[in-house]
């Protein structure tokens, strides 16, 4: 044992040295094998190792469960046609040389196809050859081609709408960002794998194509009769059978690697091998083994036909079909009955509280929230929780999930203090396509709209899933649309979902991280309902308070000045800045912004500030709120974000008079850019209300 030590300590260390010289010495060896002759013993350890790899890789691709499960099949294509390609030139000029010498000159594994698989008659071997030339190119190598064609170009189209499935995912929280960029990367390697298969199946087709034999029996015939005087039937006898034997052995693993190319560019679904995919989708129906039973008997018993085979098979049909029926009749487990509350006098368990934030189901989408019958709705609930904490910045209520039968059976309602915020229809087992904008293609389902952002959108089947797909839609289950909703209500209802509690724990978390700067603000300075009420004056603009340590650095900072929760959110503004014009815009240094027209703004400096604050002609704050709803869609359609710029005086009056009519605008003050970036002035705000 210790005298081996030293040998495992250096195949340890040169492991992956070893593994990299494996590829490159393969081709090379492979390609020596059509330049240096090789003796028949050494063609016998080829050849058979040539129909191993085939019978290898057959057995791979019937047992995988996904194509990406066997990414590297494209270059074992290729080796492995280079490998046959070698033998069959190896075999070639050992076939035309020493062939005169009789039918074990090219090696036994040739002479033992020549003369037991084909009884030595080179006719029939022909005729064999010929065929299964016929089988793979023909059939087997067009088929399989031609797939691969359509699949890689179907997965290109498809990656845009794949794409934002994920991003949808992951806004939604039922992702995270390492989850999200492994989701990326399978859809960029499927890709990438049906575009190496459209071009790897032009392989097998060439390989098809070279091993015809006719040039070994024309070159072997010429040389048996010219050079060694022969006699044309004893040339014909020796080299004809040669040439065939030759030809069947390197055809024979051509059609293996043919017929596990086209299984792996024809496979459907991704949960199973090929064998179990075929075992129950084609004998799950006893009405189907019932049917194949009758008319295997009814042929047997007609006179004259193999009566025994027939009836032999009509009873294997007969005895699944009874197999199948009982498995069918099996009755299904019934669910366990609720626990029957007695009646009694009422108390004060009877009141329940208010839901902070609530999530009332139909009957019919109960089963989504039972994880007994594999429902994921309130583990996708706890991400969209997890994930509006990490982005907004303080833990949300949990999410009370209860049934309300007076809704419809496939509707749901989303609450927040008792009070409907949001609600919708989805269908279990269905999948809502999105139109992401653009997209003229017809869809076989039913019209709606995406219930968080109102985009038109389609309830359809799961066979129409990959259509939609590669159409570029985005296609999400019923539970992701569910969550989505939710996520979307929760980022937008953010300040009212910061209640006194929510606070209280925020606090005792900072003090945990910071416990001297939260100790000598809140409550010393501030109260702790002063601090809810500048968080929730934030977060209602769509400020997110995750940076909590800047934001009391600003309190403490002026705190000693004022106690109001206006001035303090506004002077908290401008510690934040460079993070709400980074939420904003993104990582850009020059901001298009929305600017206001002179005399409106001496206008509005006028009525909005000072003594007279609020006092705005209503004709004039209508045509203002109708030229930003207008403005802001334009830019939205632009792609750039809708960003209104104001000075710092009327910034507070603005963004509550514009909040909403154009709830996606944004409001900045003057002294909200930072010194970093560029301002470029796009559309006027004024002209309408002018």
């Amino acid at each position: 044992m210790n005298a081996l030590q030293p040998l495992q300590q250096w195949l340890n260390r040169n492991a992956s040295w070893a593994g990299g010289l494996a590829a490159p010495m393969l081709v090379i060896t492979i390609l020596s094998m059509m330049v240096l002759p090789l003796p028949p013993w050494l063609l016998d350890t080829f050849f058979t190792l040539n129909i191993a790899l085939a019978l290898v890789v057959m057995m791979v691709a019937a047992y995988m469960r996904r194509p990406l499960d066997f990414s590297v099949f494209p270059t074992v294509l290729l080796l492995t046609t280079l490998l046959r390609l070698s033998l069959n030139v190896a075999s070639t000029r050992v076939v035309l040389l020493e062939g005169h010498t009789g039918p074990g000159a090219a090696g036994a594994v040739i002479e033992a196809f020549g003369h037991f698989l084909i009884g030595g008659n080179f006719a029939v071997g022909f005729v064999v050859f010929v065929i299964l030339v016929v089988i793979n190119f023909i059939v087997i190598t067009k088929g399989s081609e031609r797939i691969a064609e359509v699949s890689a170009r179907f997965t290109l189209d498809a990656m845009p709408g794949k794409q934002m499935a994920i991003d949808a995912d992951l806004n939604a929280g039922l992702i995270d960002e390492k989850q999200a960029k492994k989701r990326r990367q399978e859809v960029g390697d499927e890709a990438e794998f049906f575009g190496s298969m459209d071009g790897a199946s032009k392989f097998v087709r060439g390989d098809a194509i070279a091993g015809i034999l006719f040039i070994n029996i024309i070159g072997g015939f010429a040389v048996g009769v010219i050079q060694h005087g022969l006699s044309a039937g004893e040339a014909a006898s020796t080299y004809i059978l040669l040439a065939v034997g030759d030809a069947l052995v390197a055809q024979i693993p051509s059609l293996l690697i043919s017929v596990a190319a086209a299984m792996v560019v024809s496979r459907v679904g991704k949960d199973e091998d090929l064998g179990a995919q075929v075992m129950q989708q084609m004998f799950i129906s006893a009405k189907v083994m019932g049917i194949v039973a009758a008319v295997m008997f009814l042929l047997g018993v007609i006179p004259g036909m193999p009566h025994a085979v027939f009836l032999a098979f009509a009873a294997i049909f007969g005895g699944l079909c009874w197999w199948r029926t009982r498995v069918d009749a099996r009755p299904e487990p019934e669910p366990e009955a609720p626990a029957v509350q007695n009646d009694g006098e009422a108390t004060w368990d009877d009141l329940q509280p208010v839901d902070l934030l609530g999530l009332e189901l139909g009957y019919r989408l109960i089963a989504m929230v039972d994880k007994t019958r594999q429902g994921d709705l309130l583990t996708r609930i706890k991400g969209v929780r997890k994930k509006f904490a990490q982005e907004v910045g303080f833990l949300p209520p949990a999410v009370h999930v209860r049934d309300n039968l007076e809704l419809r059976p496939s509707a749901y309602r989303i609450t927040l203090r008792g009070v409907v915020v949001g609600e919708g229809e989805v269908f279990p087992g269905m999948f809502l396509a999105i139109d992401p904008g653009g997209i003229g293609t017809p869809l076989i389902g039913t019209p709606t709209t995406d219930p968080a952002f109102g985009l038109p959108a389609h309830w359809i089947e799961d066979k129409q899933r990959e259509n939609a797909q590669m159409a570029g839609f985005t296609v999400v289950d019923s539970e992701t649309v569910l969550a989505t909703h939710l996520s979307h209500l929760m980022q937008v209802q953010a300040a009212k979902l910061l209640s006194r509690t929510e606070t209280q724990d925020l606090v005792e978390h900072v003090t945990k991280l910071a416990p001297k700067l939260i100790e000598e603000v809140v409550p010393k300075m501030i109260s702790v309902a002063t601090f809810q009420k500048v968080l929730q004056l934030l977060l209602e603009e769509s400020v997110h308070v995750r940076d909590i340590r800047t934001i009391i650095e600003a309190i403490a900072e002026h705190a000693s000045a004022t106690t109001d929760p206006q001035e303090l959110a506004r002077r908290v503004r401008m510690a934040l800045a460079p993070a709400i014009v980074q939420q904003i815009y993104g990582p850009v240094k020059e901001l298009e912004v929305i600017a206001i027209e002179p005399g409106l703004e001496r206008l509005l400096m006028q009525a909005l500030s000072g003594a007279a604050n609020g006092a705005l002609d209503p004709g004039v704050a209508e045509m203002l709120s109708k030229s930003a709803t207008d403005i802001a869609n334009k830019q939205e359609e632009k792609g750039v974000p809708a960003c209104l710029l104001v000075p710092d005086a009327i910034r507070n009056a603005m963004a509550r008079l514009l909040r909403r009519a154009a709830p996606r605008l944004q409001v900045l003050a003057h002294s909200e850019i930072p010194e970093t970036h560029l301002i470029r002035i796009g559309p006027i705000l004024g002209e309408l209300a002018s």
